[in-house]
């Protein structure tokens, strides 16, 4: 699935600083996560790293139809410090000056992402989950999905830090 430009710009070069510093990234890592809390609101759940500055913090979320264009989420540009983040789905913190793209729900016939990159020029990994909104129907209060499948928040929490 293709990012923003922005994001593509991001992901772009990250992966030129990779080629000439001879590293590669691990790939995407467990560490994004959506939660259904008590009230069925769907909440953003993101684990980086230690403290590590995360960059590229993007919901994509395209019509199965158009899979290369972002019509319901967001794209915050800031570079964050790594610190752990929960929020609602279509409202990350203001502070990360989020620019909101398209529909602000979960959509039928959509496919999401939610991802961030440690940023570069230490570019190591990314951090990504996906779904779609019958996938977030199987998830129950207390629950999230993560890395391709329904689990606790406690097994989420143990998968994170076990990839980093």
């Amino acid at each position: 699935m293709r990012r923003t430009t922005g994001a593509a710009a991001v992901l772009g070069t990250a992966a030129g600083v990779l080629l000439l510093s001879g590293c590669g990234p691990s790939g995407p890592l467990p560490l994004v996560a959506v939660e259904r809390d008590a009230t069925g609101a769907f909440a953003a759940v993101l684990r980086p790293c230690g403290d590590d500055v995360i960059t590229g913090l993007l919901l994509f979320g395209a019509r199965d139809d158009d899979p290369e264009k972002n019509r319901s989420g967001w794209e915050a540009r800031d570079e964050r410090r790594g610190t752990d983040a929960e929020f609602p789905l279509f409202s990350p913190p203001a502070a990360w000056h989020p620019t909101p793209v398209g529909r602000q729900r979960v959509l039928p016939g959509y496919r999401y992402e939610l991802s961030f990159g440690k940023a570069v020029p230490t570019y190591e990994y990314s951090g990504t989950v996906t779904f779609t909104a019958k996938d977030l129907a199987a998830v129950k209060p207390g629950q999230v999905r993560a890395d391709g499948r329904v689990m606790s928040l406690g097994e989420f929490e143990k998968l994170a830090e076990g990839s980093c």
